[in-house]
């Protein structure tokens, strides 16, 4: 009789099944690993225990012999001591460095893995670079665009399959999408995975590719979209269509699309934020004296009170004629910047009074030329 019952050990039943028994294991495993006990001789010998059970009741060859024999070889333990059996030893048998690599790792890692190839996945986001003009910034806009993308393939559906075949699994990996290579060293062994050749990780095959996407599910396909361009959007600004980017993988939900705005430079406005910007040209008079004149802006010409006295480069702020807020009722201001216009060329009314003004305030008049004079002289009244 063995000194020590491993279905007590493990605390399951003998009726207990294998994922019974690597359950219990596990758990056992985590709790009692010298690594997170404060014990650690303790944790080391009951340890040590467990992983001795584990050994003899996860093969079944060893289990129905310890079952009927009550024993196994010459002992179901490993022959090592201390820390022999933690996967290095000969006790854990061909797949003892695996399960203790999961006990910290788990079967999620596997899981996880396998779900991420041969489960659903979501499609990939797209970008797309759209240029307006600052006009369609202000007012909002509808654009249609053109893209390719991968879509759904519509002949199989998604599925890879040519219609009425089937899709099955990988009989290479065991539909795991993965292939294990255990290598003997010095040190025990070793387990390391990769992807299934045969089914390049997907841990599925399909009978017979779908003669229009060649087996992949997808094709890559022209698209148009409509896309509504809110009022107010700055230059960078982003729109995210849900579900407009490339078909999911197996069924799994496509990814998104994302317009970037780019906002083309205006021959006549310019932008700082929610303001905007225009330089307007006015005559010597309307500055001096004062004047009312029109000025554009992005919602259309609008007036502006220009006082007397104005100087040149005189900026006029025009409260809530700027760029809407996207996100609410706010608006920005229409800055208006007078640059006062010499003429490059005046009359002989106007030079009189041009001088007339000037002696009037005191200025110095350059005077006529000889040569002026005499032209002057020549001239018909």
């Amino acid at each position: 009789m063995p000194t020590k019952d491993f279905y007590e050990v493990l605390g399951v039943n003998r009726s207990a099944s294998a994922d019974d028994i690597k359950r219990a294991y596990r758990t056992l495993a985590r709790k009692h690993h010298p690594d997170v006990s404060e014990n650690k001789m303790e944790a080391e010998h009951r340890f040590k225990e467990i992983n001795e059970a584990y050994e003899v009741l996860s093969d079944p060859q060893k289990r129905a012999q310890y079952d009927r024999f009550g024993t196994v070889g010459n002992g179901a333990g490993g022959a090592g001591g201390g820390f022999g059996d933690f996967g290095f030893g000969q006790g854990f048998g061909a797949s003892g460095f695996g399960d203790i690599f999961d006990i910290f790792f788990g079967d999620r890692m596997g899981a996880q893995t396998q779900a991420r190839r041969t489960g659903p996945a979501r499609g990939s986001d797209l970008r797309y670079d759209l240029e307006i003009a600052l006009e369609e910034a202000f007012a909002g806009a509808t654009r249609e665009i053109q893209f390719n993308h991968l879509a759904q393939c519509e002949t199989c559906h998604g599925s890879g399959a040519e219609p009425g075949t089937l899709v099955v699994s990988c009989d290479r990996c065991s539909g795991t999408g993965v292939m294990r290579m255990v290598r003997q060293t010095p040190l025990g062994q070793f387990v390391t995975q990769s992807s299934c050749t045969q089914c390049g990780g997907e841990g599925q095959v399909t009978q017979h590719p779908c003669h229009s996407c060649a087996g992949r599910g997808r094709r890559e396909v022209e698209r148009k979209l409509t896309v509504k361009v809110p009022a107010g959007v700055d230059d960078g600004s982003r729109i995210r269509i849900s579900g407009s980017g490339e078909a999911g993988i197996r069924g799994g939900p496509a990814g998104d699309l994302y317009v970037y705005l780019n906002i083309a430079p205006h021959p006549l406005f310019k932008r700082d934020g929610l303001d905007t910007y225009v330089d307007v040209p006015i005559s010597f008079p309307q500055a001096a004296l004062g004047s009312q004149v029109t000025v554009p802006s992005l919602e259309g010409d609008l007036p502006l009170a220009v006082h007397a006295g104005t100087q040149p480069a005189t900026a006029f702020r025009m409260r809530g004629h700027g760029m809407p807020n996207v996100r609410g009722t706010q608006r920005g201001d229409h800055v208006v910047t007078v640059h006062v216009v010499v003429p490059a060329k005046v009359n002989k009314r106007q030079r009189e009074l041009l001088e007339e003004y000037a002696r009037a305030g005191g200025d110095r008049v350059e005077e006529k030329s000889f040569i002026d004079k005499v032209k002057d002289a020549f001239k018909p009244e």
